[in-house]
């Protein structure tokens, strides 16, 4: 923790230009083992080589092989569905990058005795790294000279700060929690120490997608059903009821095409793609694919207060001195820039400090406590000065029996943040601050952002809970809440009183208010949420919401924040404005809505194929359908309602699950289909109706539901709904009027 003066800083030169190049030309650049977005082949790959397409292609090759070329027409559709899959996915990846590029997280090193930023790709190795607060361990690297704290939990998931200092090594994927060093890099590229880990924790989390999962369930489910009576039904219209061998192709192609829901797949990932592409344009960078359903389910949203509620653009606005004489021979305002001088901490905070106190060097350090959000104050050790520390009123210890001005008190309860000041003639050591004398008090604002109060106001409106954490005094975090429109500021609590995980779990059912949290407090607050049955949301700026966003069930970072977040986020708002969420609130609420809508009719045909397969099998006759008439049903009942108006804007509530909702509406419609067509194979010999007859009548009932079922779901979407379902309508019945030799 303590960080003592090191010269051996200043002669540092770092690598040269002529270096740096030849490591280049050698291939020892940080280059990462794997791109963490898909490449252009993959998303071909992964469209074009599906298990889906294999079933399609597989049924067209038997359509080919005996004749039936007029019924392989349905691979038009198949083939079109894989093409805008592709281009809607590579066009999503493209935005990403461009917007990727802008909150890329860049490494600071020194070469040539200069210091400069580059992308962390571009680190060679025996660079010379410098690291502070926030920053990322982009490399494994040797501490040169200087002291930090860092967090490895993305790499371990174990949140334990350690101190390094110089010869201890640094592991790529932990991040910096407080002081500052200089750091040669020891390893690039794929010889980082457990890079593919450190890929994985900070970028490829496993999706916790409801989609996703359903998907999967319905694929397994129907690869368990379409082999077994794909056999079953070919080998019986061959050798039970001696049909010739097209005929007995096509009614089992017909049957096994209807079961495969492939355009529900196309919406799933066209909608989100298509999200993706809407909130890259507004500048809101999507690192994960469902990140936008995560969010749209999201229940409660926890939110930084600094830079999140406020435009995070600290700046001094008062000092409050005590009544009681300096202990220091120089002036408050002297001693002030003293400490900026000698302090290496680069938050917004200090940023704050330094520009209304021009650092001042004139004291050499002999030590130093860099800040953190769980220690919450610093100090620095001068000589022929002593000590000076400066941390949050609550934290200090103060021995002359000073209070805090009467002034101080006052900016507190009306929102500003105060900073105690004071000096100490004791040695810095352990955790716990010196006892000081108070010198100052100083006040620090930070304007709200101009739209906070709208959003606050849609989130509430939506019926999703805010709660607001933030490691400052509770009171002027409840008194900024009160500014910002939001209900329930005075409902609020000092963490530093919740001693255990029980207490916060009652106080997360208690307040929306918590003020003086730690980054450890920050990830329990998020656990408790969730087990109350709650999905949350998370956004937040500095390396204190690092474990947080992790735990959250959509992490957002800002990109003006550190390092470390950006890499955990699955969003990254690139104008660092959380006024940009209730946009990316409504494209997931459009997808996850829109999908479930339309789920259902993709679901009604997949349900009674299977269930009309099994009833032709066990009545010993072919299935009564063509695989042409099965891609017409596809094109005008499912395809063309559903992608058209799935990009409809929809804003309801979210509600219920995916898989139970799309299963509960298709189901009845479903059984209708069984019902009429085995009414009608019933009925039809015993009144001598023809079996062309017959079937044209069964088809004409199935499309009638079918289309029953799509104008539930397009009537939700008012006239423009209605108006699409009535065109896909008359399309479907003059196509198979006007090309019924085909049908």
């Amino acid at each position: 923790m303590i960080q003592g003066s090191d010269s051996k800083q200043d002669i540092l030169q770092g690598l040269s230009a002529d270096d740096v190049r030849l490591r280049r030309q050698q291939g020892l650049v940080n280059a990462a083992p794997g791109k963490a977005s898909k490449s252009d082949g993959q998303i071909i790959r992964e469209n074009l080589f599906t298990m889906f397409n294999l079933y399609n292609f597989t049924i067209g090759a038997a359509l080919f092989l005996v004749g039936a070329y007029a019924n392989m027409l349905y691979l038009v559709i198949i083939i079109a569905n894989i093409l805008i899959g592709m281009i809607q996915e590579i066009r999503a990846k493209r935005l990403v990058e461009e917007l990727s590029l802008i909150v890329a997280a860049k490494a600071a090193v020194v070469r040539d005795g200069e210091r400069s930023e580059i992308p962390v790709e571009d680190l060679v190795l025996d660079d010379l790294t410098v690291l502070s607060a926030g920053s990322q361990i982009c490399a494994d690297s040797e501490i040169e000279s200087g002291v930090i704290e860092v967090n490895e939990s993305l790499l371990t998931g174990e949140s334990d700060i350690i101190t390094k200092a110089r010869g201890d090594r640094l592991l790529s994927g932990s991040f910096v929690v407080s002081g500052r060093c200089f750091a040669r890099v020891l390893s690039v590229g794929e010889e980082n120490f457990a890079a593919k880990l450190a890929m994985e924790a900070r970028i490829h989390k496993a999706a916790k997608s409801e989609l996703l999962s359903s998907m999967r369930r319905i694929t397994r489910l129907t690869g368990y059903f379409i082999i077994p009576i794909g056999i079953i039904l070919f080998a019986e219209a061959l050798f039970v009821r001696f049909a010739p061998l097209d005929q007995s192709v096509i009614s089992t192609s017909a049957a096994l095409l209807g079961m495969l829901p492939k355009g529900m797949v196309l919406l799933i990932s066209t909608s989100l793609a298509v999200g993706i592409i809407k909130l890259s344009k507004q500048r809101v960078l999507v690192q994960d694919l469902y990140a936008i359903e995560a969010l749209a389910h999201a229940d409660v949203l926890c939110l930084d207060k600094t830079g999140t509620i406020t435009e995070g653009k600290m700046k001094v606005t008062n000092i409050y001195e005590t009544e009681i004489p300096s202990p220091l021979s120089i002036t408050t305002e002297k001693a002030l820039c003293c400490f900026t001088g000698a302090s290496e901490d680069n938050n917004a905070t200090f940023a704050a400090l330094k520009e209304r106190f021009p650092e001042d060097t004139g004291y050499d350090a002999a030590g130093k406590a860099p800040f953190s959000a769980e220690r919450k104050w610093s100090a620095v050790c001068l000589k022929g000065l002593g000590t000076l520390v400066l941390g949050a009123p609550e934290v200090l210890t103060y021995h002359d029996g000073a209070v805090m001005p009467e002034a101080a008190d006052a900016a507190i309860k009306s929102g500003k943040r105060i900073l105690c000041f004071g000096h100490s003639d004791e040695i810095l050591q352990g955790e716990a601050p010196p006892p000081v004398r108070l010198i100052a008090a100083i006040e620090l604002s930070d304007p709200i952002r101009p739209n906070a109060r709208e959003t606050l106001d849609f989130f509430r409106d939506e019926g999703v809970g805010v709660k607001i954490i933030s490691g400052d005094n509770p009171a002027a975090v409840s008194a900024i809440a009160r500014q910002a429109g939001f209900e329930g500021f005075e409902d609020y609590i000092d963490a530093s009183t919740l001693k255990s995980e029980d207490d916060i779990a009652r106080a997360v059912e208690k307040y929306g208010i918590f003020g003086r949290v730690t980054p450890s407090q920050k990830s329990l607050i998020i656990k408790a949420i969730q087990k109350n049955g709650h999905k949350v949301a998370m956004a937040g700026d500095g390396v204190n919401d690092v474990l947080a966003l992790k735990e959250a069930d959509c992490g957002i970072a800002m990109a003006s924040g550190s390092d470390a977040t950006k890499q955990v986020a699955k969003l990254v708002l690139a104008d660092s404005d959380f006024t940009a969420l209730p946009d990316a609130v409504m494209e997931g609420r459009r997808v996850v809505n829109n999908v479930t809508r339309f789920g259902g009719v993709f679901l009604v045909k997949t349900i009674y194929s299977l269930l009309l397969s099994v009833f032709f099998i066990a009545t010993l006759r072919s299935f009564p359908f063509t695989p042409l008439q099965i891609a017409l049903c596809d094109l005008f009942i499912e395809a063309l309602p559903a992608f058209t108006l799935a990009m409809l804007p929809n804003k309801s509530r979210i509600t219920g699950k995916f898989m139970r909702t799309v299963i509960s509406r298709a189901a009845p419609f479903s059984i209708a289909v069984l019902l009429a067509v085995a009414a009608v194979t019933f009925i039809a010999p015993v009144i001598g109706m023809p079996v062309r007859v017959s079937r044209l009548l069964m088809y004409g009932l199935v499309s009638f539901i079918g289309f029953a079922a799509a104008f539930m779901a397009c009537r939700k979407f008012g006239r423009p709904g209605v108006a699409i379902w009535a065109f896909c309508f008359i399309c479907f019945y003059s196509c198979a009027i006007v090309f019924a030799q085909w049908f």
